[in-house]
């Protein structure tokens, strides 16, 4: 089974997403994750098509071979992410990526074109919402900082991602909107176990029809 979780900045994606597959024992892939780190790489200077990113079971991300999880979580890095996020050639091989690793598998990925563009045939898709106030609290818990930047920069962010032209940020037409403005980590996930169950009872229905 294949689950895609999308939605904009610090709307709880990769929270709903670690712990869904925790439940479930699937692999998680945070494709954010990943294009942070071939963010890194062209810090380093290597051209998209030498960098190779793959997710362990534990959710390490490896660049290269190397575990670079602990030097992801920066600001510099999930700005120039979003910037190289507009590349045809960086989406194309992240793509590429995100579909190896969801081959033959059971399966959460979390980013913002999972069921538009990398899993299109995934069996449940959610599109996860907040205010972009909430947002911008969880970022500032998360990061740290002054509370006008942080917002102002998941405002800029969310303009750049939904008006790009390559995979801009959008629901599936399938998805499932989840507004989780106000709600706990814990009742986001038994609100999307319990859709896993029905898709799945209704899976299991129409293999046997």
């Amino acid at each position: 089974m294949k689950i895609a979780i999308d939605g904009p900045a610090a709307s709880g994606k990769t929270t709903l997403g670690r712990r869904l597959a925790q439940a479930l024992g699937f692999l998680f892939v945070p494709t954010g994750a990943m294009y942070r780190a071939a963010a890194l790489a062209h810090l380093r200077g290597l051209s998209i098509q030498e960098v190779e990113i793959t997710v362990a079971e534990d959710g390490h991300v490896f660049l290269n071979g190397e575990d670079v999880t602990a030097a992801l979580a920066s600001p510099e890095l999930d700005e120039l992410s979003s910037r190289l996020a507009v590349d045809g050639r960086v989406r194309a091989r992240l793509v590429e990526l995100q579909r190896r690793l969801a081959q033959d598998r059971d399966v959460v990925m979390e980013g913002r074109d999972i069921g538009t563009v990398v899993l299109p045939d995934a069996e449940l898709k959610i599109f996860l919402w907040a205010t972009l106030e909430e947002r911008a609290r969880r970022r500032q818990r998360e990061q740290g900082g002054d509370f006008a930047q942080v917002l102002e920069a998941i405002r800029q962010r969310d303009e750049r991602d939904s008006t790009r032209e390559l995979a801009p940020l959008r629901p599936a037409p399938d998805a499932v909107f989840l507004d989780t403005t106000g709600k706990s980590p814990e009742e986001v996930l038994c609100l999307v176990l319990r859709l896993v169950e029905e898709r799945r009872a209704h899976l299991s229905r129409r293999a046997s029809a």
